[in-house]
């Protein structure tokens, strides 16, 4: 099969950010998924958000894994720098590169097959350990590339398209992310941009571990009657516990999402994030009542979407640590090799 490739020239009336891109240089080669695919919903999300931020591509890392999540790096920020795993891997090459060199802005892009089965381990842990990045799930319930097999996050009692009904209980990335310690998580749904896409900006100016579970309906194998993770279920059935616009600090960016009560949320770098709440009571920053929350309304059947928990005084892997300000790979011989009395001074701090 033979595809078009994108043109070159952009049109000359297309807005620019304020680094001087047009939205179409944070696109990358035309899409092969199927038609209709909600992961490339999420791709022109994550494009409008970068567009937005300012960022500039080439300050980008994207890694991803294997499955059909983990195609689509190739379909944004094509001028960025870009790594493709082996299966379930990709946190842990990811935490390789950070902590190699933190200057860059780092995207994770994986599935639920991904994340959830072979890459269950590598997930926690780079949750836990307070990676600064933002790790997005384009969650579909299946397995595309192989003929559409139940996925670790599919419900117990959906149906597949041949008729097969799942037995198995479903994992809940948002809620082990929780568990474990994510100081930012997030639920949407590749068919709400208008969420998805603020969402995803937050997520990337969060100083921590940032993870997004994007229910993302697989057009070819699980769009279908019986199955809770289609376009008609999750819009039936979904509960939007927030509404969000993120203001960067140097403008004001306003939204206006209806009746109900405003929060400003001050993170760390002093961007804001402005919640809207549509339910009286929910507290964003509270991480056991998130839980509860979540699980509660899954009990009755829903997907409780948006922003579900933020920690904005939460700190990195490399604070963590202690580690320098200048990217590791930057340091020279003399930082690396200070010599004998000073590796002397650390061993004795050590006795």
């Amino acid at each position: 099969m033979t595809y078009l490739a994108k043109p070159k020239l952009h049109h000359p009336s297309l807005a620019k950010n304020s680094v001087g891109y047009t939205r179409r240089d944070y696109e990358g080669k035309i899409s092969t998924l199927c038609a209709g695919c909600g992961h490339d919903s999420i791709s022109a999300a994550i494009i409008q958000a970068c567009w937005e931020l300012d960022i500039q591509p080439h300050r980008v890392a994207k890694l991803s894994g294997i499955g059909c999540s983990s195609k689509t790096p190739d379909y944004f920020l094509g001028n960025s720098h870009g790594f493709n795993t082996v299966h379930g891997r990709m946190p842990s090459v990811l935490t390789g590169a950070y902590l190699a060199n933190r200057s860059l802005i780092y995207l994770g892009v994986s599935g639920d097959g991904d994340s959830a089965s072979i890459g269950l381990g590598q997930f926690a842990h780079l949750m836990r350990r307070g990676v600064n990045m933002t790790y997005i799930v384009e969650n579909n319930g299946v397995y595309g590339l192989t003929k559409g097999q139940f996925s670790a996050t599919a419900d117990k009692g959906s149906k597949s398209k041949r008729g097969q009904v799942n037995n198995d209980a479903p994992i809940d990335l948002v809620t082990l992310a929780l568990v474990m310690g994510a100081t930012f998580v997030a639920r949407s749904f590749s068919g709400d941009k208008t969420q998805l896409t603020p969402l995803i900006r937050a997520a990337l100016a969060h100083q921590g571990a940032a993870i997004i579970d994007v229910l993302s309906p697989c057009i070819t194998f699980n769009n279908h009657t019986g199955s809770t993770k289609s376009y008609d279920y999750v819009r039936e059935h979904n509960e939007a516990v927030t509404r969000l616009d993120f203001i960067t600090p140097r403008e004001e960016i306003t939204a206006d999402y209806g009746e109900g009560e405003v929060i400003d949320v001050r993170q760390h770098d002093g961007s804001i994030l402005r919640l809207r709440k549509l339910h009286a009571g929910y507290d964003p920053s509270d991480r056991r009542r998130a839980m509860a929350y979540i699980q509660d309304h899954a009990a009755q059947g829903e997907l409780v979407t948006g922003l579900l928990y933020v920690d904005p005084e939460a700190q990195d892997l490399h604070q963590q640590l202690g580690s320098v300000d200048s990217p590791l790979n930057s340091l020279g011989a003399a930082e690396l090799s200070p010599g004998r009395a000073v590796l002397e001074k650390i061993n004795a701090a050590l006795r």
